[in-house]
């Protein structure tokens, strides 16, 4: 509230004002207020009771519940009710604020907030409590902890806060600025510019922040930007205040007369549509305070400092009957504010009273409040019971006050004899694997305890203390049950690093195939499985690769080039850490919580098969909306454009299903909307009998749905009880569908309708399994009723519930038919092509027959945290690229293990450790539908000039020299590359007991600059690629030593380097891959990791390889420079061009010492005399003018190559 225009003797109080108080019943106080009230000397309250007479309170009218004194003559400042638990908060202008529980006004806690300044604004938050003072922002556990103390600059005066999200904080006062301050790190991010100053209250909705300012105005401004979008000049004297609700605005305040401010008996109200002002609201009390009060109507509360109370409309008459009043125990109200449920209003005076109306006699503050936590009772007024029967029971848990006499339990030692605990029996485990040195033995751990923790047992009978094991949250619930062993294969795999990171790391021991399996380390990498599901759906691969667009972070464009890569890998796994860096940036990613902490993720908290299943509706709704963009991109000219409809995409085309959602009221009327869905959620019928279910009637049930619920009725203008159903007008192509098996509800159903399927079988085959293995005659016979499995042993048929194939046929009367399918069904209804027709005549006759192409699985493994797994049936078309061979496979993809299976492994969850999450299910015959062909859309226009990102930089600090056209280059050329990089996350290792380093995680590494050298013609050496990479994440390590790079060169504000996005470089390294150029370098492994490119390993020259002698030390470009080249670099700093430019000479030396590969003994002594001088020198390279290199001696002249760096 804006207090300008008030009485000022009330601005100029002050704390001192507590020490002339008496201890005695002020004059203006109720006498019933303070029973039982003792007065400190000070003359403060110690306790607040409630008023003892009981209070009538008719149901719907407000009227007096409680009133309580929160603070003895000093006024109340802020009111506000908790928008988490059950409490008032009541700030007063001492700086103390009190807090009061349940509507009866229970004190709860009561603290000092600020020693000298008054509390301007309370805000609840999760955690605790945020209180404002002139310039001091305090959180605070509602206990009265302080959890942060934020000082601002003795300058400010601020009188208002909003909490703009649940990280994100803006606070505003007399200065002409408003700050936004992250509550995550408690600093400053953003100070916006107040073209008005005086922002004494905001607000918010969907559309606009709104600030009230000191002047009268209310300006609108844009959530984002913060800039103003329009500005309402509401009163010429000062605001008061004011509140929003759907379209209209409503303020009161003061207006300028001869003799000073006179308050203004008319409300100002404002259309948010039209963004203009309505009829103004003439009261009849004079407003200081209002607050829209939306339960059946859009009420306002009209307010006024002498405690009168007006309820009216806002676009209607002003009824002087609908006027209350409170009384309050000082001359003046001084804070008002309404429960978040409408239920309650609360009053707070210049006496510190506070008053709490409400509508019923039992209100609640919040629609749904958590308990409320309560101090603990005393443990000395009630000592626990000890069971001397326990050996383990700690007897620190009776207090024992402090003395000096003898205890009781100081025996003497001739008294007492040791008794040690028994060591308890080394895991056998652990005995078999033990490497011993000297007298000292080392065993990998084998996790079967916590770390650092050993149980120890003092009878053979105790097993209640030796129970480790950590439970994951699963759909089975918490029971007690036994261990469930996961399969080897479904378990998490994990990379172990050692000194050379990953290169000697055997990947080829988890894949023998040679598809590429995906590397788990990096954050958010849970969605690995669903990445590759979406790889494997052929027009999917084929049509992601031809979209590209300009948009910096796009996530159909990077999962195109996650699919290049893919296609490109001969078995070696890839890493998506570019599609996962660019799934970080967008919001709605964040909002749906699809982004996992570090800590979170490698724990296994919360739920993967709800991540996993939000994941897949998110991806397939942003590929839509990515791929509907059909402008021609200017930042990559050439690029294609999208291969769809102006209306729809290629995903849309794939996966949408066209609805009509029918509503009935039950006065009759119907309404018809049309709609489109990507996917389908699986509802489960409500049946306890255990009757059998095919899994096609729980589809139909699911995709067809029909629910009763409220809807708004045109007809009676009012919401109605309504039938909600849904019909499909068009069927997708690939049917996609989330399980929702998130309880055990939902995973009893499973089990259930697998143990009834498998009994059927059984019976068919005779009521008795008499061997594992039948005859072809017998497997015949072994299928359920739809016919949809066929098997060669029982145990295939176990857990199994899930159709390989299901048909659908759209009827006449726009109905839907749906039923498990086998072969040959399809066989015997060749004949009857009107009826269930075969899949060839789906066309004609509306019949569609879906495959099961892959089912995404959650892995339950206590010791791990649980993983997400997918089994994939690959096609003949990746067969035949990768092997050469035409048929299909179901294979198990687990990171970066790949695995063939057996079909029915796929479709068999056993739901004590493998929960079926997501299914996909296609179209026979999908891929003669569309034009599979990949255009690539990157042209060579990519690598011509383009503009900088930095604001600061100028051509004199260019240094490079784009390709003209005349220069692009052909396959074959050589091209000399070096990258720098920075840290985003360091490296997580621990010590082992024997002294060496275990990674358990790399550090986390960004590409923030990538250069280009010519490697021929006239102007070889001179670098046409220079960019400096923009980053929006965090930098941890700029590693300036090793990379050059400074804090700002990657800062677009500041930055005087060409600045460009990964993006746009990443497009220029494509193209060079893809016209085929040879790159030299030196760790060129390393640097096309980071960068996250897969490059063919015929178009890499590394110099790292080509200076090597098999099982020796790999060798420095530094000392290969000195020793061959006579060149010192790297001297203070590393320099990408330097680098590439030696790289380049040094391919050339090889070429020259190897003469073109044809003498390798000769080279081979070479390198053994590089060997040599390098351990003589320590391999380091000596100071300038101390020592020459070898080569220089023998008359290599210094820039003979070509050019000196």
């Amino acid at each position: 509230m804006n207090f300008e225009g008030l009485d000022p003797g009330l601005a100029e109080f002050s704390p001192a004002m507590h020490s002339t108080l008496d201890p005695v019943l002020d004059a203006h106080l109720n006498p019933s207020l303070l029973q039982n009230v003792e007065l400190d000397p000070e003359g403060v309250a110690l306790e607040a009771l409630p008023v003892q007479e009981s209070v009538h309170i008719m149901e719907g009218v407000y009227s007096e519940l409680h009133s309580v004194v929160a603070e003895v003559g000093v006024p109340v400042s802020v009111s506000h009710f908790d928008l988490q638990e059950e409490m008032l908060w009541v700030g007063s202008h001492g700086g103390h604020a009190t807090s009061f529980f349940g509507p009866a006004l229970e004190r709860y806690s009561s603290f000092q907030v600020n020693g000298s300044d008054d509390i301007r604004q309370i805000q609840s938050l999760e955690n605790g409590i945020l209180f404002l003072t002139k310039n001091n922002l305090k959180y605070m556990a509602r206990g009265g902890l302080i959890i942060f103390d934020y000082l601002l600059d003795e300058s400010e005066d601020m009188h208002s806060l909003l909490l703009a999200d649940n990280n994100t904080l803006l606070v505003g006062g007399l200065q002409n600025h408003v700050l936004e301050i992250d509550l995550n790190t408690v600093q400053e991010t953003q100070k916006y510019a107040v073209e008005t100053p005086g922002v004494t209250i905001m607000r918010q909705t969907n559309r606009f922040f709104f600030c009230g300012h000191t002047s009268g105005k209310v300006s609108l401004r844009d959530l984002r930007s913060f800039k103003v979008e329009h500005e309402f000049d509401a009163f010429s004297g000062s605001l008061s205040d004011f509140d929003v609700h759907g379209n209209l605005l409503a303020a009161c305040g003061f207006s300028s007369r001869l003799t000073g401010l006179a308050c203004d008996r008319f409300l100002k109200v404002y259309d948010l549509r039209m963004m203009r002002a309505i009829t103004p609201l003439q009261v009849h009390v004079d407003p200081a305070f209002l607050r829209f009060i939306p339960t059946y109507t859009s009420r306002l509360a009209i307010i006024s400092q002498s405690g009168q109370c007006q309820f009216c409309e806002p676009t209607g008459l002003a009824n002087p009957a609908d006027i209350f009043h409170v009384n309050p125990v000082g001359p003046l109200l001084m804070t008002f504010d309404v429960s978040a449920s409408k239920q309650a209003l609360a009053f707070g005076d210049s006496e510190g009273c506070v008053h709490l109306w409400t509508d019923s006699p039992e209100p609640s503050f919040n629609p749904y409040s958590r308990e409320t936590e309560f101090a603990l009772p005393c443990l000395v007024d009630s000592l626990p019971a000890l069971d001397w029967s326990q050996d383990l029971l700690p007897l620190s848990l009776i207090p024992v006050p402090l003395t000096t006499d003898a205890l009781l339990s100081d025996w003497p030692a001739a008294n007492s004899a040791p008794a040690p605990r028994r060591a308890p029996p080394v895991d056998a485990e652990i005995l078999r694997t033990m490497k011993k040195v000297g007298f000292i033995g080392y065993a990998p751990n084998p996790r079967t305890r916590l770390r650092n923790q050993i149980p120890y047992r003092l009878k053979e009978s105790d097993h209640e203390f030796d129970n480790f094991s950590q439970v994951t949250e699963s759909p089975t619930g918490r029971e007690e049950e036994p261990l469930h062993t996961v399969s080897k294969k479904y378990r998490k795999v994990t990379i172990k690093y050692s000194k050379l990171g990953l290169e000697d790391f055997d990947f080829k021991h988890y894949n023998k195939t040679l598809f590429a399996g995906l590397e788990p380390h990096i954050p958010n990498a849970y969605c690995n499985c669903m990445i590759q599901v979406l790889y494997f759906l052929e027009p999917v691969r084929c049509l992601i690769q031809n979209h590209l667009c300009q948009k910096e972070f796009c996530l159909a464009c990077e999962l195109g080039f996650l699919f290049h890569m893919l296609d490109l890998s001969r078995g070696d796994p890839c890493q998506g850490s570019n599609f996962l860096r660019a799934f970080r940036t967008i919001p709605e990613a964040s909002a749906l919580g699809l982004i996992l902490a570090d800590s979170d993720e490698a724990s296994g908290k919360g739920s993967l098969a709800r991540l996993i299943q939000r994941w897949n509706r998110f991806i397939l709704t942003q590929l839509h909306q990515d791929m509907q963009e059909l402008e021609v991109p200017q930042a990559y000219r050439g690029a294609g454009g999208s291969f769809c409809s102006s209306g729809d995409s290629i995903i849309g085309q794939l996966f949408s299903c066209e609805m009509e959602n029918c509503s009935l009221c039950r006065c009759g009327s119907e309404t018809v909307r049309a709609s489109s869905t990507l996917l389908f959620t699986l509802s489960y019928p409500e049946d306890k009998t255990g009757k059998n279910y095919d899994f096609a009637q729980v589809l139909k049930r699911s995709i067809c749905l029909e629910q009763n619920t409220q809807a708004w009725c045109d007809s009676c203008e009012k919401y109605q009880p309504t039938i909600q159903t849904r019909n499909i007008r068009h069927l997708p192509d690939i049917l996609v569908i989330n399980c929702e098996v998130n309880s055990s509800k939902e995973a009893d159903f499973w089990r259930l309708q697998a143990e009834v399927a498998f009994k059927i079988a059984v019976k068919k085959f005779g009521g008795e399994v008499k061997s594992k293995e039948f005859a072809l005659a017998d497997r015949k016979e072994l299928r359920s009723p739809e016919g949809f499995l066929c098997c060669s042993s029982m145990e295939e048929l176990k857990n199994v519930w899930l159709p390989f194939s299901i048909r659908m046929k759209m009827t006449k009367n726009k109905g839907l038919d749906v039923c498990n399918w086998a072969d040959e069904h399809e066989l015997s209804s060749l004949g009857t092509p009107s009826q269930w027709g075969p899949a060839r005549a789906e066309e004609e006759h509306g019949v569609y027959v879906y495959d099961l192409m892959a089912t995404v699985v959650h892995i339950l493994d206590s010791r791990t945290g649980g993983s997400l797994v997918a089994h994939i049936k690959v096609g003949e078309t990746y067969h035949q690229r990768k092997e050469g061979v035409t048929h299909q496979q179901w294979y198990l993809f687990n990171d970066f293990l790949i695995e063939p299976i057996d079909k029915y492994e796929a479709v068999q969850f056993d739901m004590n450790w493998k929960v079926p999450a997501i299914l996909y299910y296609v179209k026979r015959n999908l891929n003669s539908r569309y034009n599979l062909n990949i255009k690539n859309p990157i042209e060579a226009s990519v690598l011509l000039a383009e503009a900088s990102l930095a604001r600061k930089q100028r051509k004199t600090h260019t240094t490079f020299i784009p390709l003209m056209l005349n220069e692009m280059p052909q396959v074959g050329d050589l091209v000399g590359l070096d990258a720098e990089f920075v840290t985003l996350n360091e490296e997580e290792a621990e010590l082992r007991s024997d002294g060496t380093k275990s990674t358990i995680k790399p550090s986390q590494m960004s590409v923030a600059r990538i250069t280009c050298v010519r490697g021929q013609g006239p102007n070889e050496g001179i670098p046409f690629i220079d960019d400096y990479i923009s980053t929006q994440e965090q930098v941890v390590d700029y590693l300036t030593q090793y990379s050059g790079i400074k804090p700002g060169d990657l800062d677009a504000k500041i930055s005087s380097k060409h600045l460009t996005t990964l993006k746009s470089t990443y497009l220029k390294l494509r193209f060079l891959i893809d016209i085929g150029v040879k790159f030299v370098g030196h760790g060129l492994q390393k640097d096309f990791r980071v960068i996250n490119l897969m490059v063919p390993k015929d178009q890499v020259l590394d110099t790292v390889y080509l200076f090597h002698m098999p099982r020796k030390r790999m060798i420095s470009l530094r000392f290969l420079a000195w020793y061959f080249l006579d060149l010192k670099i790297q001297g203070e700093t590393h320099d990408s061009i330097e680098d590439a430019r030696t790289a380049l000479q040094l391919y050339r030396k090889y070429l020259e010492l190897s003469k073109n590969g044809a003498e390798p003994e000769s080279f081979h002594k070479v390198l053994k005399g590089l060997y040599e001088k390098g351990r003589k020198m320590d391999w380091k390279v000596p100071e300038p003018e101390s020592q020459s290199s070898p080569k220089s001696k023998a008359g290599l002249r210094p820039g003979a190559l070509g050019w000196v760096g």
